[in-house]
């Protein structure tokens, strides 16, 4: 925890990035990349599968819904997403093994440098390769490469996705929409030796966008999801070791703790382009207008965000080591919410208006993930 009450990102301890790292040591496979603090049990065949806006306090909070999660929710045995605390940051940095400053997806939307457009990491633009905006082997590759057999397990829509490509390239990808099917093609795949097989579900997160973390909707999913979990294990030999993990957890944030920069015109003024989104947004500013612009904001919001330049954010080690090509991605000022609040542009991002829960940001619910062994 910092002073501001964000949780630190635990890079190269217990971060979504050491997490297929540490399930190669585990199968035996070298994978040329740095240690990290994480240990995981030896195993011939590893699962991983990733709940999409499980965040660990809300499992802890919630356990009378998820029974069979919650009883493997081991007392300090969490992890923490990368910055921001979002999806397709977190899907990179667990595909690559690499913080959000090396693999260069740092936001649900970011500036393609030298234009004056956003990339939506999750729609993609045609006119960005994937496989240059994010450049380094993933480490499903280099599982692969190792001699293991890597499979992703996902709903048929994603193959090919522009996020697919920079996150999992390297992975022989198996479509499939229906939980049932999903167990099915994890069975079959994780029967080889050494191997790993990806398995995704996004509907918790999506119930909780629409509906929020305190409604009976996302309650009754997250049972669901418990129960998908618990009929993986008991399909899966016991010699397959089982990991539940998530890319970020999830809070909601009220109207009345919403400010609309369409409306509040001042936090316009020096800024070119507005990226990230609800809880964390990249502030592109332009030229000389920096200082004006992060001045405004903090006047503004006051303790209702951190408002940092890029500098000042990187020297945190928010985002890890930043590389150069990654560098001009990320906001000349960045602004990351407290509590409950979020910042909203009815002009620019309509759609995000309208949701309940909310992620990206440092705060715990956001941040700390479930690292589940079994």
């Amino acid at each position: 925890m910092t002073e501001q009450g964000f949780v630190q990102p635990a890079y190269q301890q217990r971060s979504l990035a050491d997490v297929i790292p540490a399930v190669a040591e585990a199968l035996g496979c070298s994978i040329g990349m740095a240690p990290s603090r994480l240990a995981l049990p030896e195993a011939g065949s590893y699962v991983v599968f990733l709940v999409d806006g499980l965040g660990a306090l809300q499992l802890r909070r919630h356990a009378h819904a998820a029974p069979y999660l919650s009883s493997l929710l081991v007392e300090g045995e969490m992890a923490t997403a990368g910055v921001p605390s979002t999806t397709a940051t977190s899907l990179t940095s667990l595909g690559t093994g690499l913080p959000p400053g090396a693999h260069g997806m740092v936001g649900f939307t970011s500036r393609i440098p030298g234009t004056d457009r956003l990339l939506n990491a999750l729609q993609w633009n045609k006119s960005v390769d994937p496989t240059q905006w994010q450049p380094h082997p993933t480490a499903f590759a280099r599982l692969a490469a190792a001699g293991a057999s890597v499979t992703s397990v996902n709903k048929r829509e994603f193959r090919g996705s522009g996020l697919t490509v920079a996150s999992q390239r390297g992975a022989e990808f198996v479509g499939a929409d229906r939980v049932g099917e999903r167990i099915a093609a994890v069975a079959t795949a994780s029967a080889g030796r050494p191997s790993l097989t990806y398995m995704y579900d996004g509907d918790l997160d999506w119930t909780g966008h629409r509906y929020g973390v305190a409604s009976s909707q996302w309650l009754q999913q997250l049972a669901m999801v418990d129960a998908e979990a618990e009929q993986l294990r008991e399909t899966l030999p016991p010699s397959t070791r089982l990991v539940v993990v998530a890319d970020h957890g999830m809070l909601d944030s009220p109207t009345g703790r919403r400010i609309d920069v369409d409306e509040v015109t001042e936090l316009r003024d020096g800024v070119a382009l507005l990226g990230g989104e609800a809880r964390f947004r990249h502030l592109y500013c332009r030229g000389g207008a920096v200082d004006d612009v992060a001045a405004t904001w903090r006047s503004v919001l006051g303790d209702r965000a951190e408002v940092l330049t890029r500098d000042e954010a990187a020297g945190l080690g928010w985002f890890g080591a930043v590389q150069p090509a990654v560098r001009p991605r990320i906001g000349d000022v960045v602004v990351a919410c407290r509590a409950d609040h979020a910042i909203v542009s009815t002009a620019d991002f309509a759609y995000e208006a309208t949701l309940v829960g909310l992620h990206g940001s440092l705060t715990p619910e956001e941040m700390l993930i479930p690292l589940l062994v079994a």
